[in-house]
């Protein structure tokens, strides 16, 4: 991709996100998205073929970032010391969902939710599988399948509980809360 398709993308992802800040995905129109990113219709289906899949793009890049193993220094966290550590990576997770603020937590629990969290639980799939519980763990009635499913639900309830609580604990705390439940599983 181009710096100029670089660019449009990022002013479309950017119109998205203040977009959610002010009201439900629901009543969020493609036009809306167009004019506030002052891109044209052809240029927005040049990128997206629907407002659902523009979600879809947008959760993609913010969990390739989340879940990537190179962890780096923000602005609101630092977690580049502590590559491959399962709570580092737990706890990068929470900042990132902390840092999506004001309405967009709606995605989390609002309508738009299943939809947002159908993605989210792919990526976390894939997370518990590759890092939290290894192949090499073995000896364990439960299917594989059976505890990834379970990790990543869990993860998913906990951010739940704590966008209803009204995000009263740190992603550290929550990240030791997490760890604490799914250690026995490990």
């Amino acid at each position: 991709m181009d710096r100029r398709q670089q660019r449009t993308r990022t002013a479309i992802f950017e119109a998205f996100g203040e977009l959610l800040a002010q009201k439900s995905y629901s009543k969020i129109t493609v036009q809306e998205i167009i004019d506030k990113a002052n891109v044209g219709r052809t240029t927005f289906y040049a990128h997206f073929e629907t407002k659902d899949d523009l979600l879809r793009e947008m959760c993609d890049d913010m969990f390739r970032h989340v879940f990537s193993e190179k962890l780096g220094a923000e602005v609101t966290h630092d977690f580049s010391l502590e590559t491959g550590s399962p709570r580092a990576m737990v706890t990068h997770v929470l900042y990132h969902l902390l840092d999506l603020g004001g309405g967009r937590l709606e995605l989390l629990t609002g309508e738009s939710g299943e939809l947002f969290l159908r993605f989210f639980r792919r990526r976390l799939n894939e997370f518990a599988s590759r890092y939290l519980l290894p192949e090499s763990i073995g000896g364990r009635r439960a299917p594989r399948d059976f505890l990834v499913n379970h990790i990543a639900s869990s993860f998913v309830g906990m951010v739940q509980w704590w966008v209803a609580c009204g995000l009263r604990q740190s992603p550290e705390e929550l990240a030791d809360y997490f760890m604490e439940a799914v250690t026995p599983i490990l």
